[in-house]
């Protein structure tokens, strides 16, 4: 499948970036219960300074997972106001779980599809950055159409970037590092660079899965440049 036929300038009615899982358990249950709700995003355009009681430079990571990232990025940037995006509601309940033990007062979940979130609750050039950690990688060159970064979510986020707001990507498929750069590429709207691991950023999860299996992790950050693309997404 070459580039061409990945340029996805629009949605694929009925695709998906990620695969739902519906199983769950009482004690996900019950921190659902008692922790979600002082956490939960509303629908609707939102409000950053209503959600956290301030202002302050806010951040969209999409797909957290169990978020060790989420809470740990969230601790060592106490200035910054995160919101995680995330369908698995057991990895929600156990980040909500980690961040009661940090102490986290500055992060914000949304439950659900991160593209929801972005098109009708994000405003143009309201985000200082958005993570990618981990993504889905696809790795089936049939199934390059389910990966996150696409022309269509390109436009998306630079459209809600601030102008010197940054996307950082991390994975551990040279598939997907190789499929970004050819998307940001035909896109024309970002920069891209491989970037030093951040040292915030726990060796947990897919990454040590990664990191076990003898496969390297690459770090990129995307900025936006100065082009005509449409910001009324």
């Amino acid at each position: 499948m070459s580039i061409r036929e990945t340029l996805d300038h629009e949605p694929r009615p009925g695709v998906r970036t990620f695969t739902p899982r519906w199983r769950t358990s009482a004690l996900t249950a019950e921190r659902m219960a008692t922790l979600f709700p002082a956490v939960e995003v509303p629908p609707g355009p939102l409000v950053a300074e209503e959600l956290f009681g301030r202002v302050a430079p806010l951040v969209v990571e999409i797909g957290s997972g169990h978020g060790a990232a989420a809470v740990a990025y969230a601790a060592t940037h106490p200035h910054v106001d995160l919101i995680t995006a995330e369908v698995h509601v057991p990895g929600v309940a156990r980040m909500l779980a980690a961040a009661e033990v940090a102490g986290v007062a500055n992060l914000r979940v949304w439950r659900g599809d991160a593209l929801e979130l972005l098109r009708s609750g994000v405003a143009p050039m309201s985000l200082a950055a958005v993570h990618l950690f981990f993504p889905d990688p696809w790795p089936k060159k049939k199934h390059g159409k389910r990966r996150f970064i696409q022309q269509h979510t390109l436009t998306l986020l630079h459209s809600r970037l601030a102008p010197d707001g940054v996307v950082r990507i991390a994975t551990d498929h040279e598939v997907y590092a190789a499929h970004v750069r050819d998307q940001v590429a035909a896109h024309g709207g970002f920069e891209v660079r491989v970037v030093a691991r951040p040292s915030w950023r726990p060796t947990d999860g897919f990454e040590a899965k990664g990191l076990a299996a003898g496969r390297r992790v690459v770090d990129l950050e995307l900025r936006p440049l100065a082009s005509p693309l449409d910001h009324q997404m």
